[in-house]
């Protein structure tokens, strides 16, 4: 597989065909068809009926850069996402910071900084309500202007 086609397919625009490198020896057949990214205690989801009403939202405290595969999945599904970046070194941090940037531009989404080394990633239909302009009031006591 070229580095084109692996690029490709490691960003989710092509089929990729090293599947087996993502799932576990040890997958039963009979049980669940869940996406074994899914199962990593790093990657937290809403439960299934917050899916069914569209309200879930993915936090990801990645501990290297291979974890930014789970971000791009849950956004690709439309799914907001937290990135945690706390625990990651500095340059692997900025990696993971520099395809999340990437990943919101090519699906028309949004990256906003919600504390040191935290992010969020929104969707395009998703809307982001900030408290602070609900509590302001530009006529009143504190505006003296």
């Amino acid at each position: 597989m070229g580095s084109v086609r692996k690029a490709s397919a490691w960003l989710g625009l092509v089929d990729d065909n090293d599947d087996e490198r993502y799932y576990d020896d040890d997958y039963a057949e009979g049980q669940d068809s869940g996406d074994a990214w899914v199962t990593d205690p790093r990657v937290k989801v809403a439960s299934e009926t917050a899916e069914e009403k569209g309200r879930r939202i993915g936090t990801v405290t990645p501990d290297s850069f291979r974890d930014a595969r789970g971000i791009g999945e849950l956004f690709r599904d439309g799914v907001p996402v937290i990135i945690n970046l706390t625990s990651m070194e500095a340059t692997d941090a900025k990696r993971v910071v520099d395809f999340a940037a990437g990943l919101t531009f090519g699906l028309r989404g949004t990256i906003e900084r919600v504390a040191t080394r935290v992010f969020l990633l929104t969707p395009a239909h998703t809307e982001i309500i900030s408290g602070e302009a609900a509590g302001r009031q530009t006529d009143g006591f504190f505006n003296q202007s």
